[in-house]
């Protein structure tokens, strides 16, 4: 039993170490509050690629704080964070995922508040679902956002049917 649960712990870290590990792309910032002598707080705007589903993008905007906290890395960021996916190419998955499955990982403080992007899918109606949330050991934040991406035909490609994927 204790072995069962040992491999089950060790599954978890190594997929949410490996979703923490993909490093988004900067799009672009943009300032949204003016200080004098240290960085502006800004809206950050980054892209990644779902690991597990080839042909599938997602963009969120995140703020970050600037001043000095934010300079050294320790301040605090909020949970305000925007999500978009689509499908930008024929979608081919590349192993089965469960529902939640852990898409990407970034800190969001120096130790306790994480943001994640996590899929599901809605297999009635052949859709991706991804939502992105902020969380904290003691307190959590009810903030987040929500993605759907349909799975459509990409030029004369079939759709596979996310639900056939499922762990079950």
């Amino acid at each position: 039993m204790l072995a069962r649960i040992a491999l089950a712990l060790a599954l978890v870290m190594g997929a949410v170490i490996g979703a923490a590990a993909q490093e988004p792309d900067l799009i672009f910032k943009k300032s949204t509050v003016w200080r004098a002598l240290t960085p502006d707080d800004k809206l950050a705007v980054y892209g990644i690629d779902d690991p597990v589903v080839e042909g599938v993008a997602c963009h969120y905007t995140t703020p970050e704080r600037g001043g000095i906290s934010g300079t050294f890395g320790v301040a605090e960021e909020v949970s305000d964070i925007s999500l978009a996916c689509r499908q930008v190419g024929p979608v081919k998955f590349k192993q089965r995922f469960g529902q939640g499955d852990v898409v990407f990982s970034e800190r969001r403080s120096l130790i306790f508040k994480r943001m994640q992007i996590v899929r599901g899918c809605d297999a009635k109606r052949n859709t991706l679902v991804y939502m992105v949330y902020s969380d904290r050991p003691i307190e959590g934040s009810p903030k987040n956002s929500t993605s759907t991406v349909p799975l459509m035909p990409w030029g004369t490609d079939v759709p596979p049917k996310c639900g056939d994927w499922l762990n079950k």
